[in-house]
């Protein structure tokens, strides 16, 4: 049986699992005093983590060397996409109740609301173009689109930065790794247009 065959199972119900609990939650009514909240919170960490670790995959395998791990970057960037969605639907229906006029005022008046919605209509495309055919109708140009990952996450820091209002550790931590990210990504980057521009080096002369 193939790595990929015992692996990709696996990611996919770690990545449903928290969707699980949440459904089973619910209809325990076991959500805690404001369940609407509750499921906000967790389908919104849920999806920045999940866009994280999307982020994360392409320098681990630089440096481990393990080129598998890409085989399940698009499996986790579409749950991010989906726990995305949740988030996005558990404000619309549960908390605003589809009042279209409400949520356009939500959007231009509250920051946090603003940049939420940013990062999810970011992350719409990248869901959209994430087959097989559309990577090879789009060529060289779906690596240029889908780097606004790195947008939608930042908006997504943003969001959840601006919506706590005390301990803000967490949205913190997330920046901090953020950083890091588009760091390594710079810096390979240099390393990568040092390494083509810089002379070979010549052989010493026999003696």
């Amino acid at each position: 049986m193939s790595r990929n065959a015992v692996l990709k199972p696996i990611v996919f119900v770690a990545c449903l699992a928290s969707a699980v609990e949440l459904a089973v939650e619910f209809f325990r009514s076991s959500l805690g005093p404001d369940p609407v909240a509750t499921l906000q919170h967790q389908t919104g960490m849920t999806t920045l983590v999940l866009l994280f670790v999307t982020l994360a995959i392409t320098p681990l395998r630089r440096i481990t060397g393990l080129l598998w791990l890409v085989q399940y970057r698009r499996m986790i960037g579409l749950f991010a996409f989906f726990y995305g969605t949740l988030h996005l639907l558990t404000y619309v229906v549960l908390d605003q109740s589809f009042n279209l006029d409400a949520i356009a005022a939500d959007v231009v008046k509250r920051p946090f609301i603003f940049a939420g919605t940013l990062s999810f209509l970011l992350m719409v495309p990248l869901a959209l173009t994430s087959t097989q055919r559309a990577i090879r109708r789009m060529g060289k140009n779906w690596q240029t689109l889908h780097r606004l990952v790195y947008l939608s996450a930042a908006a997504g820091v943003v969001h959840f930065y601006w919506e706590v209002k005390l301990d803000r550790t967490q949205p913190l931590i997330f920046a901090w790794i953020l950083a890091a990210l588009l760091a390594y990504r710079v810096a390979y980057r240099l390393w990568e247009r040092w390494r083509r521009t810089s002379p070979a080096p010549t052989a010493a002369p026999a003696e």
